[in-house]
């Protein structure tokens, strides 16, 4: 990790920070890091936490500690400690310790990869009209904030369509209740389709139907037309489902060739092609955890595209499996574990969004 990488991973974290509203302060455009001089601790520091702690109306240690939190779980970071009266220190793990990092959780994790607690301690109520799009809306939002810990509870305005049910979605309750200390009644309007759930169905089935009305932000109308069914790169539904598709077919490449996936099979960190696609799939809880907050579904649409876009890109350059008469190398193998991981990433998001995501396309 270069000072630039490190720079960019404290204001990652503060970003987080304030998306989380752990801290209210505006983010700076740039944070400075410097080399620790003689006799101080660790590899860098920075006085970012002295830099925002009176527009946070905070002590600078608690900011420090609000950030020490959050960059201590960022790839690529051994230790974080909190001295003076409130700069943080970094030591850096050693090169690829934090890429086999985040290939070890997402093979371990699996799907779940993302999911976490952090909206453990929330109650929350949903309500939405008798509309499809607002429907699908409230039943995406309600998978991502389980995936991050909370409870909620669906009321839908008037009795539901029965079409919605070939949808995935299921509502709790019908009518408008009043809204409690515990569980606020939040609303979900988005533009809506001008389509009814049957006839979208008839014309796109349930799976387009749902990228088209979850991927754009809920402020914008919905593109619904039949550019959702190409098979081809234009389409991006297909290009993210097609890279899921690719990377299991990769899989059982591998197995005929008889060899598997190492994720600490090459002594360097995957560098080149290879590290957009790594750094997308280690920012993958960090997006999660935002769009559940912000209800905003269509973060988790553009965060599969790009991952999508950055594996063919890796695909296309290094090939995780051998050509001609080639032997596996450890290099296959360590390509073959990135691969997975982002067809494991790419089937969970799109769990999260209610779509499936095949095998074979």
């Amino acid at each position: 990790m270069t000072p630039a990488d490190l720079s960019r991973t404290v204001l990652h974290a503060v970003h987080r920070a304030v998306d989380e509203n752990a801290l209210r302060a505006p983010v700076p455009a740039r944070v400075r890091v410097e080399r620790t001089r003689p006799g101080g601790s660790g590899d860098y520091a920075c006085a970012v936490a002295l830099q925002l702690a009176g527009s946070a109306g905070m002590p600078a240690l608690e900011v420090a500690r609000i950030l020490r939190e959050r960059v201590a779980a960022e790839p690529g970071i051994g230790r974080v400690e909190i001295t003076g009266p409130g700069f943080l220190s970094f030591t850096l793990d050693s090169p690829g310790d934090s890429d086999r990092a985040v290939l070890d959780a997402v093979r371990e994790q699996g799907s779940a990869y993302g999911h976490g607690g952090a909206l453990r301690d929330e109650v929350l109520q949903f309500h939405h009209a008798r509309e499809v799009r607002a429907a699908v809306t409230a039943d995406a939002v309600r998978r991502l904030v389980i995936s991050q810990g909370a409870r909620v509870r669906i009321r839908c305005e008037e009795a539901s369509d029965p079409e919605w049910g070939l949808l995935g979605v299921t509502v709790d309750a019908y009518g408008t209740p009043p809204a409690t200390p515990s569980a606020p009644l939040t609303p979900i309007r988005p533009v809506p389709a001008g389509a009814t759930a049957g006839e979208l169905l008839e014309r796109l089935g349930a799976d387009a139907t749902r990228w088209g009305l979850l991927r754009p932000a809920s402020h914008d109308r919905a593109p619904l037309g039949d550019e959702l069914l190409v098979q081809g790169e234009a389409n991006p539904l297909f290009r993210v489902r097609y890279a899921h598709a690719r990377a299991t077919a990769l899989t059982r490449g591998a197995a005929a060739l008889g060899f598997t996936s190492e994720s600490d099979a090459a002594p360097a960190p995957y560098e080149g092609p290879a590290r957009p696609l790594l750094d997308l799939l280690a920012d993958h809880p960090r997006v999660l955890l935002a769009a559940a907050r912000h209800r905003a579904p269509d973060r988790v649409a553009r965060q599969l595209e790009a991952v999508a876009h950055a594996f063919f890109d890796f695909h296309d350059c290094c090939s995780p499996l051998p050509s001609g008469d080639e032997k596996p190398s450890a290099a296959h193998r360590s390509r073959l574990a990135l691969a997975e991981a982002a067809g494991t990433v790419l089937a969970g998001g799109l769990s999260l969004l209610g779509i499936s995501a095949p095998a074979h396309l």
